[in-house]
Parts: structure tokens; sequence; C-alpha cells
């Protein structure tokens, strides 16, 4: 688990470090003390960081400030001398908050808290993957796109995509070819594999090995990059985030 600390306090981030690091699976990858140099970290690195223990008021302002620049996809556990600041740790994707001066088995308790939370989903996922041969065979296995005038038989190894464009649902082959398949979004989302389909959003559900790269979007969003072009930037809705990841990751759920 690689962790965070955003401090401002040397003593406190080095004793902060101390602690987390006691847990065999914990890492503190890097330690800042400022709005700005938290940002300019995380623009290049957030993709690698899991949680982070986050100060309130730093040397250069509320660390609020940085979500104000930065969409922050992380889990953050606040530490702070001041009990005034719950509603606003809780709207800026705070998991806990711990009040200075902290004691050991607080941490720890924290660091506990985000693994339940990060293996309920896991479990959640662990349900379908391990139950995916036997239940192969009631999934769709092709679906009909119309061209022209005839119906075109699409393999479903062979789709990228399905979007909901105007209230017709299309697919997408990873030809870049565009079929409509007159089935709503609904029914294909019950109709293929949640293994490798996922929901991302209202309009779309794309296949896991579509996806080639991730990164963050407005609003604590993140932007899809696939392998076809199509009708519009592929973004996972704020709430399912979290859950994407761990979907995308099937395979290493073990």
């Amino acid at each position: 688990m690689n962790i965070l600390i955003v401090e401002d306090e040397q003593h406190t981030a080095a004793l902060l470090k101390e602690i987390i690091e006691q847990n065999p699976d914990t890492l503190v990858v890097a330690i800042e003390s400022s709005v700005i140099g938290t940002v300019d970290y995380l623009v290049k690195y957030q993709p690698k960081i899991d949680l982070i223990f986050m100060d309130i008021q730093l040397s250069d302002g509320h660390s609020f400030e940085i979500f104000k620049q930065i969409d922050i996809e992380v889990p953050v556990i606040f530490c702070t001398s001041f009990d005034q600041y719950g509603i606003d740790a809780i709207q800026n994707n705070g998991i806990d908050y711990i009040l200075k001066p902290f004691e050991d088995a607080r941490v720890h308790q924290s660091l506990e808290k985000y693994r339940k939370s990060t293996e309920r989903l896991r479990k959640k996922w662990m349900i379908h993957f391990t139950s995916q041969d036997e239940k192969t065979a009631n999934y769709q296995k092709i679906f009909l796109g119309q061209k022209k005038e005839k119906s075109m038989v699409v393999a479903i190894e062979d789709i990228a995509m399905f979007s909901l464009e105007y209230e017709t649902t299309y697919l997408y082959t990873f030809k870049n070819e565009k079929m409509p398949i007159y089935k709503t979004l609904e029914y294909v989302e019950q109709a293929v594999n949640s293994a490798d389909f996922y929901r991302i959003n209202r309009q779309m559900i794309v296949a896991k090995s579509a996806v080639i790269a991730i990164e963050p979007y407005f609003n604590r969003k993140i932007a899809l990059q696939i392998i076809i072009e199509g009708p519009e930037r592929p973004v996972v809705s704020r709430l399912k985030v979290t859950e994407f990841k761990v979907w995308l990751q099937g395979t290493a759920l073990d």
C-alpha cells in the first residue's frame, strides 16, 4: 500500500511515517508540506498512490484548497488538531478523521478501516470472477448489428463498447465499426459477462480489453483511453470510480 503524507510539521510527519510503516504492507512514498507541493506531486504520481494522510492546516493554506485545484480519486484520512472540519473532510474523499495528538492505535485503526472498505469491493467482484466458468453459458455470445439492410452477426469478443446515442443503442467493434442493435443499454448490461464489460455511466458500457489507460478528470471522475474512437470521451462517473478500478484489475483480486 503506497501512502502519501501531507503534513507541514516535520516532527509530526516523521512520527506518522514511523507509525504507518509498522504495518508490513504499507510504505510512505512521499511527504509534502504545502498545498502547492501536494498538487504538483499528485499531478505526476496520483495513480501510484493508494491512500493519503492529510493535515488540514498547511504552510500555505487549508488542504481543502488542493481539492479545488486537482481531482483527487484517492481516499484521504485527515489529521488535525481541530474538530470543526468534519463535514468538509467527508465531502473531500475523507474516510476517517484523526485528532492530534494521535496515538499509534488510532492510526492503525484508520488503516484497518481503509483495508476493510477496499476488501468489501474486492469480495463483491470476486463473486463474479470465481463463478464465471459456471455462468458463461448464460451470457449472450453474439449481437445482431444493423448495417444498411443486413443484420450482421457480431461476436461478443469483437465488441469494444456499447453506447446509447439519441435513444438508440450502438455497438462499436474493435475495428471501429458502429452498428445499431435496437436493444436497451439495460438489456445489454444484463446480457453480457460483467467480468468483461462494465457500465461506466448512463450512456456507455465498455469492454475491459478495450481500455488502454485511465486518467483524472473533472469533479473526481476518471476518463478512459480506449482502443477505438467513440462518440465522446468515455468518463467513469464519480460514484463508480473505486468499483471500476477494482473491476479493471479483476485478475489481480486473488
